[in-house]
């Protein structure tokens, strides 16, 4: 999402699927283990390349997907430990995250309500507990399996496990 500010934001699949591409400036304090290289980065990511390849392999174009489903970063901030390494919301410090909660959870209830959102499907565990606490009792809230390389189950077949999930819940034909 560093790259190209779409969640899951693999640049190939930003690119190719979603049909987007333009200048993205790097901040100030970027940390030089991870430079912003915006859509010229050729570092693939696992999670962007199964996520959207999945939705490119279900629905073909981005315009077929996007009638029926839309894709929101709870927390649309990147956080780096001093090595460069990722570090998720759920792993910041009790104080840091408690100062992000509320305006994530606010910004979800917004869109979700603008939206008119009967249903939302966190990508992880950590995002549906998030959808579960920002949103009201009448929006029903799902999820399923996160595509990141570090989760065991995700490098399983992540795309039929995801299929399977999808088709129970009642969101996909089989």
């Amino acid at each position: 999402m560093s790259q190209t500010g779409v969640p899951f934001g693999e640049v190939g699949a930003v690119r190719c699927f979603l049909g987007l591409e333009g200048k993205v400036v790097s901040p100030k304090d970027a940390h030089p283990n991870r430079p912003i290289e915006g859509f010229s980065c050729a570092k693939s990511e696992v999670s962007g390349r199964r996520f959207w390849g999945l939705m490119q392999e279900k629905f073909g174009t981005a315009d077929a997907f996007a009638a029926s489903h839309f894709v929101w970063n709870w927390c649309p901030l990147a956080f780096m430990e001093e090595s460069g390494r990722n570090r998720t919301p759920d792993k910041l410090p009790a104080d840091e995250r408690a100062a992000l909660t509320a305006p994530c959870d606010s910004c979800l209830r917004e869109l979700v309500e603008i939206l008119n959102v009967p249903h939302v499907i966190g990508v992880g565990k950590v995002a549906e507990a998030s959808a579960r606490r920002a949103l009201p009792d009448g929006v029903r809230v799902t999820s399923i399996l996160h595509p990141s390389p570090a989760s065991p189950a995700a490098n399983r077949d992540w795309s039929g496990t995801v299929t399977q999930q999808l088709i129970e819940q009642g969101v996909w034909s089989a």
